[in-house]
């Protein structure tokens, strides 16, 4: 209950886990029929990167403060146009240029919702939960509660509609949490199976994140993609040195996007490492 994400947003961890958001809710909107989003470790929706908490870390200088450094012109036409729902989404929110406000995960979906389209977002901190609460506002299509995550997974699916996504990226203050995460993972997916899962976590040390990918690879669940980040050399587990991302049921185009895309975020990003990875766990039948 002591994490705030306030002191972490904007960081490199959190442009690869929201550009994968934006690209998945981009593909289903290909679609007019609506569809569901659960988020079940909302936060508060939206930072102030100029807040004394931002300020006293600076992690978003060397995450969306480096990407939106790059020119856009200058990269290769289909990268930037895999960024561009994030990062035209970042330039609405800041319209005179100055990087203020950073997009949580809430705030990316409700910007990208569609009247038909519908959300769940759970946060169990009492005080974030209202923060959230009043940022979403009076709308019927975006449900703030507060609950525990976890139990969402259970509790909230499968939705009315057929088509949706579960965003699940827990601050991992506790043991265990890798396998907790897929554990409650494989729970919401025996009710919802059609749905696509965003597991995210850290990459501090290999062997948690190894070992919840082998239960992933021997569930029997097909279509199973990873995607991995590291920008420090794996000598320390006391930093966050990478960050991954375990996708169930992706957008067919998804694999060979961050194909594209992942190279350019490991050469902004890296400082002693610079390594990216996209691999099939289970791939598709």
């Amino acid at each position: 209950m002591n994490y705030r994400h306030i002191y972490h947003a904007g960081n490199f961890a959190d442009c690869l886990k929201h550009i994968v958001l934006t690209r998945i809710l981009h593909y289903l909107q290909k679609k007019d029929k609506g569809y569901f989003v659960l988020d079940t470790h909302a936060g508060i929706g939206q930072y102030d990167l100029s807040s004394e908490e931002a300020r006293k870390t600076g992690e978003w200088q060397d995450g969306i403060g480096r990407l939106l450094a790059l020119d856009r012109k200058a990269m290769p036409p289909a990268v930037a146009g895999i960024m561009a729902p994030y990062l035209d989404i970042i330039e609405r929110l800041n319209p005179d240029g100055e990087l203020t406000l950073y997009p949580g995960s809430p705030k990316l979906v409700a910007m990208m919702a569609r009247p038909v389209d519908r959300a769940t977002f759970i946060e169990k901190h009492p005080l974030d939960a209202d923060t959230l609460q009043r940022a979403m506002g009076r709308n019927h299509q975006l449900h703030v509660r507060e609950d525990d995550g976890w139990v969402a997974l259970r509790a909230d699916l499968p939705p009315a509609e057929r088509r949706g996504m579960v965003l699940v990226d827990p601050p991992f203050e506790e043991k265990d949490e890798y396998i907790r995460m897929v554990d409650a993972f494989l729970q919401g997916y025996r009710r919802w199976a059609t749905g696509i899962y965003c597991l995210w976590y850290p990459i501090k040390a290999r062997r948690d994140v190894d070992d919840a990918a082998q239960i992933l690879a021997d569930s029997g669940i097909d279509n199973i993609l990873r995607a991995e980040l590291v920008i420090q050399k794996l000598d320390t587990a006391k930093r966050l040195n990478g960050t991954g991302l375990f996708i169930i049921n992706p957008p067919y185009t998804l694999h060979d996007e961050l194909k594209a895309l992942l190279p350019l975020l490991a050469d902004t990003f890296g400082q002693t490492a610079r390594r990216s990875m996209v691999e099939w766990i289970n791939p598709p039948q």
